[in-house]
């Protein structure tokens, strides 16, 4: 009787345990062996948008080495993300920008999360106890399941066929135009080879129609108001089309009869230029003279000079100066090749246009120019050598030059 109780007790016990196992799921019982995480591991949540086939009581291996398990992997309601939290061994130093990854053991081996340090980028600081790894820094790799899916999808007449039509159609096309693809790839390796030697224009280019771009993004306001003022200006252009087209038509015409006019004058316009460049030559020669001439010219008897420096008020003074020296008159009448009237033929004759300078021939004047009147008394003008009165006149005045002149 004891026994039968004993049996009683003992398929009650089972049963009882077995109904928990079920009630809890077998992913709750613990597995034997694992990676040893310590007495006091600490936590690392990763988010991930697919995990494949990870369960709990999943490896977590750094460098090929287990130093944790995954405890829970939950999906979030509102990113619908995979979060997986993992229990690590402490003694595993870890940096805070770890990178998590999804991998497979083997072909066809089981699935763990691989935890290391970031490959494009240096460690930063330790990873602690509660830390988040984001999406941003998770990732998985192929399974092989996916690969075997896309090659049965290629086989069973997903593309094998599109290929074979594909080869099958280039050959037919190709056919008898080798020389010419020859040459289409020999023209394409040029200009590759050349876009490849101006990478740097390319580049220059390109930061260009970037700063162009930024440029015309801040000035979108004002590009706005031309548009918007653009239909107006238009249309204003669109209702005068046919006075434009007349004064385009009229152009025409005069561009016609202007090219017929030079065409016929071309010889004597080239004559005319010809013959004008003898003068404009000396024009050129003249250089600053010309101008400085013109000023006088304009403003006789007064020079700009004295315009703008002399008339302060509404008068001005002047003072002129008379030069009598009678060498000097002489000289400048016997210079300017002008005829002299009233003057004696003798001395008319040596002051003639054309003559030498005064200078030489007044030696010779002493026998020209009569001896003054005499002490009686008589006029000047009463002279019969000199009726006229002119001998008489310049007796006076050549004294200082005339050798032998009455003093």
């Amino acid at each position: 009787m004891n026994r039968c109780t004993a049996m009683l007790l003992s398929a009650s016990i089972l049963a009882l345990a077995g109904c928990g196992v079920l009630q809890g799921g077998l992913q709750n019982v613990p597995l034997p062996g694992g990676a040893d995480t310590g007495t006091a591991p600490y936590h690392v949540t990763a988010e991930f948008s697919d995990v494949l086939e990870l369960v709990p009581q999943s490896l977590v291996k750094v460098n090929d080495v287990s130093v944790g398990a995954v405890r829970t992997i939950r999906l979030a309601p509102d990113t619908w993300r995979a979060i997986v939290t993992m229990e690590v061994n402490r003694s595993v130093a870890l940096p805070a920008n770890a990178v998590a990854r999804v991998r497979t053991t083997s072909l066809l081996g089981e699935k763990f999360v691989e935890l290391a340090a970031p490959a494009g980028e240096p460690s930063r600081g330790r990873l602690a106890d509660g830390a988040v790894i984001p999406l941003a820094r998770t990732s998985r790799a192929t399974d092989v399941e996916e690969v075997l899916g896309a090659l049965s999808l290629l086989l069973n007449g997903g593309g094998v066929d599109q290929i074979r039509t594909i080869a099958t159609e280039l050959n037919a096309a190709l056919s008898g135009h080798e020389p010419q693809l020859r040459a289409l790839l020999a023209d394409l390796n040029t200009l590759v080879s050349g876009l490849d030697a101006r990478k740097a224009e390319i580049n220059r280019a390109l930061d260009a129609l970037n700063r162009l771009s930024a440029t015309l993004a801040q000035q979108r306001g004002q590009i706005a108001t031309a548009l918007d003022g653009l239909p107006p200006g238009l249309q204003v252009l669109a209702d005068q089309r046919t006075q434009l087209t007349g004064t385009l038509q009229a152009l025409d015409r005069l561009s016609v009869v202007a090219t017929d006019t030079i065409n016929r004058s071309h010889d004597d316009l080239v004559a005319d230029l010809r013959l004008l460049r003898p003068t404009l030559a000396q024009l050129a020669a003249a250089g600053a003279d010309l101008p400085n001439a013109l000023e006088l010219i304009a403003t006789y008897p007064f020079t700009d000079g004295a315009a703008r420096e002399a008339f302060q008020g509404d008068y001005s003074n002047l003072y002129v100066r008379a030069d009598l020296n009678l060498g000097t008159v002489l000289d400048n009448l016997s210079s300017s090749g002008q005829p002299l009237m009233g003057v004696p033929p003798p001395l008319g004759q040596l002051l003639a246009p054309g003559r030498p300078p005064l200078g030489p021939l007044l030696e010779g004047l002493s026998g020209v120019v009569p001896p003054p009147p005499s002490a009686s008394g008589g006029p000047v003008g009463d002279s019969a050598a000199d009726p006229g009165g002119m001998s008489a006149l310049l007796a006076p005045l050549l004294r200082p030059v005339l050798p032998g002149a009455p003093a």
